[in-house]
């Protein structure tokens, strides 16, 4: 089953390119015929003359981040981007989601449903429709979500999952928190879920992990692109135990998210460092495993810093005092988590941690809340290599402060004669605030 991607915006551009170009280095390694032949008819179709070309559509209002992206492709003499799968105009969105949303959106509809439609019927079976998009800009944020809504008009039975990069809290673009705001509020109505990646996080990963001294934009995407690649290359699966999985779309979301209320999904990786550190490493699984699941409870995103103070209520804490009374203020409750493990003897990692039902909500199930995905193929470099997907409380925090700086410039009415002119009212407004706290509160009270 194939993957149709969409890469909206110069974020979503870049990330995608990043994506596409980790699949197929990790893909083109060596004894992995059968990996190679899934994760190919997943991401690409095969022309006449050999060339692996993207199942994917790049559209932006602006041409030169398209145009890159095209042209390293091409270069790179192991896929390429469709001939005709792109969009683009001349004219940005200002970073103005009023104007991507009610002016760009509307006025190309026709031509990017035409370019998706092509994708879809080179398809065999569909998996699914895979988006990447900032929610901060313009573009991205603004006819993303408007594309998001044709094709959940146009498709109502395939599965839509948005990948989104939320912004740096100290962000450069005034309005910032009102695209995501906008951006945030109206997907949630549409996709399926949303996975969610934040720039401060994917920043200190390249800088107190990967060892960046001077940290640029293709530094930041290619973090994102090898934990994607992580969650949606071949893994054998508990509905696929014996062939790589041909649905892993429909089965990360079937399986993470159990209600429409829950929709945001965190991801993690272990281990991210550098190709010179990672030469003199060793790594085992119950020391990646043990450390993952710290992270989990912690709600730490990368293995650096976590606070080991935070427990499971139902472990005793080194005082002797059960926690069962008084939750750890730092505790992370989860819905569901599917951990996805790949490289050497990935047969013989204990997962029995992550099953503890006290990491969940208590009205779940307990065979619902936890998947494991392996795969004895090493990923992208790493001899052996963890990946958590989880719905669960961790983006709160950031989620909150999004919503907050919002709503003190919306009390004081900055910038919104900028949205009022493109077609966006107050009170569109006031709904976004409402839909959002209203999932600030469904997590709060899980």
């Amino acid at each position: 089953m194939s993957v149709v991607s969409l890469q909206l915006g110069q974020c979503g551009n870049q990330i995608g390119h990043e994506l596409f170009n980790v699949i197929s280095d990790d893909s083109n390694g060596p004894n992995r015929k059968k990996y190679k032949q899934c994760s190919d008819e997943r991401f690409f179709y095969e022309r006449s003359t050999g060339e692996l070309v993207a199942r994917s559509v790049l559209v932006d209002m602006e041409p030169k981040v398209i145009s890159q992206a095209i042209a390293k492709a091409s270069k790179s003499g192991r896929w390429r981007y469709g001939d005709k799968a792109h969009f683009s105009q001349k004219q940005g969105s200002g970073n103005n989601w009023a104007n991507g949303f009610c002016v760009h959106g509307p006025r190309h509809e026709e031509a990017v449903e035409d370019l998706v439609r092509m994708e879809m019927e080179r398809c065999d079976r569909l998996a699914g429709i895979f988006t990447m998009m900032s929610v901060a800009g313009g573009t991205g944020s603004g006819v993303g979500t408007y594309i998001t809504q044709c094709l959940r008009d146009l498709y109502p039975n395939s599965f839509i999952l948005n990948q989104v990069t939320w912004p740096y809290g100290a962000g450069e673009v005034i309005v910032q928190n009102y695209n995501s705001v906008l951006t945030l509020s109206n997907l949630y109505q549409l996709s399926d879920a949303i996975l969610v990646h934040e720039n401060d996080t994917v920043h200190k990963i390249c800088s107190q992990l990967m060892n960046i001294k001077h940290i640029s934009i293709s530094d930041v995407n290619k973090v994102i692109a090898h934990q994607l690649a992580s969650v949606l290359q071949p893994a054998y699966t508990a509905d696929s135990p014996c062939h790589y999985s041909t649905n892993p779309i429909g089965e990360l979301l079937t399986s993470l998210v159990c209600h429409p209320e829950y929709k945001l999904l965190s991801l993690c990786n272990i281990p991210q460092m550098s190709s010179t550190s990672l030469a003199y490493s060793v790594f085992n699984w119950p020391g990646l495993l043990k450390h993952l699941r710290q992270m989990l409870i912690a709600s730490a995103r990368m293995e650096e810093g976590i606070d080991w103070t935070v427990s499971a209520p139902s472990e005793v804490t080194s005082g002797g005092e059960s926690a069962t009374n008084s939750r750890h203020k730092n505790f992370n409750l989860s819905l569901a988590n599917i951990l996805i493990l790949r490289g050497k003897d990935v047969s013989t990692a204990v997962t029995d941690g992550f099953k503890d039902p006290a990491l969940y909500v208590p009205w779940l199930k307990t065979e619902n809340i936890f998947s494991t995905w392996t795969s004895p193929v090493a990923f992208n470099g790493y001899e052996k290599s963890a990946t958590l997907v989880s719905n669960s409380q961790s983006l709160l925090k950031p989620l909150d402060n999004i919503v907050r700086k919002a709503w003190n410039m919306f009390a004081s009415r900055a910038y919104v004669h900028q949205y009022i002119k493109f077609g966006i009212s107050e009170e569109d407004f006031l709904d976004s605030f409402t839909a959002l706290e209203q999932i600030i509160s469904s997590y709060t009270h899980l």
